[in-house]
């Protein structure tokens, strides 16, 4: 790999440079040199996000993870105007002609195709575009497996769990409804999670299992000992009638 290729990028088209990298080929402190880039900020905040990008990088020793700024042309260009000095300006040469090699290998990537090269194109995006089809399906398996329901699943499956609660209780105007069915709602939650391996909250329920937890409310019961308490309480309403 040649100087020019390490100074120089290709992002999304686009010849691009890192902060880390000139602050290394400058020989500069790279905190230093993000610390210019945002003070070039307040002077040119309407342009800023045109010129400069931020980014980061992991550092090869420690693993970590640390801020860097990518920028274009331009912004390498804005950022180079306050180095100084005769080897500055050697290390501006060397990146002056590293973006034109870029801008040279972009435009000749850029003639116009034959009929011949435009198919080849076509079809390796037809064979892109599959592969990326079944990477999404993939993924979105792997999310059902692994991730709690979104809020509007999570809301049925609250409401249809208190609808079997509460036929339990007899309907909210039984003297059970209106005596234990704090208890019972917090029976039936804390089995509902413990059943489905000690949940936090019903809601981490991976979507996976959204028809098993549908079944299993559905068949539901209160201990013996809560449906015996809801029986006498509910003859007690009889027999006030």
């Amino acid at each position: 790999m040649t100087q020019t290729e390490q100074l120089v990028e290709l992002q999304n088209g686009v010849a691009t440079t890192t902060s880390l990298q000139v602050a290394e080929t400058f020989g500069k402190n790279h905190r230093d040199v993000l610390s210019v880039i945002d003070d070039l900020k307040e002077g040119a905040a309407e342009n800023f996000a045109d010129l400069f990008n931020d980014s980061s990088y992991i550092h090869p020793q420690n693993k970590q993870t640390y801020r860097q700024v990518v920028m274009n042309r331009d912004g390498f260009t804005l950022l180079a105007m306050g180095f100084t000095g005769k080897k500055a300006l050697q290390f501006k040469l060397r990146y002056i002609q590293a973006f034109n090699e870029m801008q040279k290998q972009l435009n000749q990537q850029s003639l116009p195709m034959t009929n011949d090269e435009k198919i080849a194109v076509i079809a390796q995006g037809n064979v892109d575009l599959r592969v990326e089809v079944d990477e999404v399906k993939e993924s979105l398996s792997k999310l059902t497996d692994e991730f709690g329901l979104p809020n509007k699943s999570a809301g049925k499956l609250r409401n249809y769990g208190n609808q079997r609660v509460t036929w339990w209780l007899g309907g909210k105007n039984t003297n059970a409804y209106q005596e234990i069915s704090s208890k019972v709602f917090a029976e039936f939650w804390h089995d509902f999670k413990m059943y489905f391996g000690g949940l936090s909250s019903y809601k981490d329920l991976p979507m996976k299992d959204i028809a098993q937890a549908e079944a299993y409310i559905q068949n539901w019961h209160p201990s013996t000992n809560t449906q015996a308490k809801i029986s006498e309480l509910n003859s007690q309403t009889e027999l006030e009638v």
